[in-house]
């Protein structure tokens, strides 16, 4: 992947070096990541009678590695997040180079213009990079499909997201519970853990007959990921996440856990979570005490004990999965990781 950007860095340039920092913001959020989805990819692959050695799965997991990539760009102008990864966000380094350079109008405005065409450029990279590595095996067309696919839920599913923070429906807590699952399948657990599995075995398998058994130990898996991972933009130490503590919160995220919370508190609590969210300015002490009322009225606890049952039902559905032993022992340990870290 490095070497990959090396080379759209020199493009960049001949086209003008006031254009490689477009391709420089790309290598450096590339550089930190847990490279989850590659992983996943290369042994869907190997479960699917893919060689160790092949470099086509590697390009395949390069493009899902820049795909990522550009859905993290974009989300962080979404969320008005200021960091990532401890960094800054793409928009907040153009917002700060602006500055610092003391150029004209809004170095706001020129941030996030700067990182919507990264974040374009990015997903623009991760196809053609996908596609050249798709072409290359025995099942183009199905590689292709289901990259497609996996795009297009990762748009739904983050516009689901957004509508969410602002809709603010007067909803039951069931229905509330179930747009909150709906966001969590689309948005994330399908796109990180479903399909990255999906399509390592595919392009190894023109049949695709992995995918039967894939999916009966990767969707829980995601969902326990995502899940996992809602209790860190809440509870989570920002030296390991790379964000502030509570950054959901400040964002309106309306995730499983805040559903949950809001069946579950007295209505005068309920009102005092309710409109906290989505206040950007949020102090330490009213992130603290909320909390502690998502702790104490239980919606922690639910949360936790729904990532460790998908969990268990995850390592189960692995022990029955008919692929050799390496590959069951690789994604034992890969889940395992999930279950512990999240994010």
């Amino acid at each position: 992947m490095s070497a990959l950007l090396a080379d759209y860095r020199r493009s960049a340039e001949e086209i003008s070096t006031s254009a490689a920092p477009l391709v420089e913001a790309i290598a450096g959020l590339v550089r930190g990541g847990k490279r989850v989805r590659a992983i996943l990819a290369w042994w869907g692959w190997r479960g699917a009678g893919g060689a160790v050695d092949d470099q086509r799965i590697i390009d395949a997991a390069v493009g899902l590695e820049l795909f990522q990539a550009a859905a993290l760009i974009h989300d962080d102008i979404l969320d008005r997040s200021d960091t990532r990864r401890g960094e800054p966000s793409i928009h907040r380094a153009f917002a700060a180079r602006h500055q610092q350079a003391g150029w004209r109008q809004d170095p706001e405005h020129f941030g996030t213009s700067a990182a919507i065409l990264t974040g374009d450029l990015c997903l623009a990279l991760s196809e053609e990079v996908f596609a050249h590595a798709a072409d290359a095996t025995e099942s183009p067309a199905a590689g292709r499909t289901m990259f497609n696919r996996m795009r297009f839920e990762v748009m739904a599913g983050q516009y689901l997201d957004v509508l969410d923070e602002v809709e603010v429906p007067g909803q039951d807590p069931a229905e509330a519970l179930a747009r909150a699952r709906t966001v969590l399948r689309y948005k994330s657990a399908r796109y990180s853990v479903v399909h990255p599995l999906n399509l390592g075995g595919v392009l190894a398998d023109t049949d695709g007959a992995p995918l039967t058994y894939y999916e009966a130990f990767s969707l829980p898996l995601g969902e326990a990921f995502q899940l996992q991972d809602d209790l860190l933009g809440v509870f989570g130490d920002p030296e390991v996440t790379g964000k502030p503590a509570g950054d959901d919160l400040r964002e309106g995220k309306r995730t499983e856990l805040v559903a949950h919370a809001l069946s579950l508190l007295p209505p005068g609590q309920a009102k005092i979570l309710e409109n906290s969210l989505g206040d950007p300015d949020l102090t330490p002490e009213s992130v603290a005490r909320l909390q502690s009322l998502l702790t104490e009225c239980g919606a922690r606890a639910r949360v936790e004990d729904e990532v460790a049952t998908l969990g268990d039902q995850a390592l189960r559905a692995l022990d029955e999965m008919t692929v050799d032993h390496a590959v069951r022992d690789g994604l034992a340990r890969l889940a395992h990781r999930i279950l512990r870290h999240g994010r």
